[in-house]
């Protein structure tokens, strides 16, 4: 079986990520969304409710997981018995970005990274503008999936 993680902090989860997705799972018997949890960091949507959002917009396709980890990727890979990790590269700087911490992991670990380019029409979309756009009341709808929804919204 080939398993793959896309990991990611998916807050809230984006039209592009939703994108990489359905198009990653074309390349896996198995997708693991991977929701990676750093105490340090202050996220506007709660864990449970980024889960939800996730796994209300797959619920029809039985090879997609959610779960959630702490810690090192490769780590987790290895927990999992994922052989990959996805991920999606918007821009140039993604690609530099990206590249140092694939290196890094094949340094840790035998897991490949198999990188996707977002669709263009959805290069411009990132978790940082989706939550900008909520917190000034804005209509973020064409940026998400339908199963993001924000109280009052």
């Amino acid at each position: 079986m080939r398993r793959a993680i896309f990991p990611g902090s998916f807050d809230p989860i984006t039209l592009g990520h939703y994108d990489i997705i359905t198009r990653g799972i074309t390349l896996f018997d198995e997708l693991i969304i991977a929701i990676g949890i750093n105490a340090d960091k202050k996220y506007m949507f709660p864990l449970e409710q980024r889960m939800r959002f996730i796994e209300e917009a797959f619920k029809h396709e039985p090879r997609i997981k959610v779960m959630t980890y702490e810690g090192l990727t490769v780590d987790f890979c290895r927990k999992v018995e994922a052989e990959f990790i996805l991920r999606g590269l918007r821009n140039p700087a993604d690609f530099e970005f990206e590249k140092a911490i694939a290196h890094t992991n094949r340094k840790l670990s035998e897991i490949e990274t198999v990188f996707l380019l977002t669709s263009s029409g959805k290069s411009y979309i990132s978790s940082s503008i989706v939550r900008d756009v909520i917190r000034n009341g804005g209509d973020y709808s064409g940026l998400v999936p339908e199963t993001v929804k924000v109280d009052g919204q």
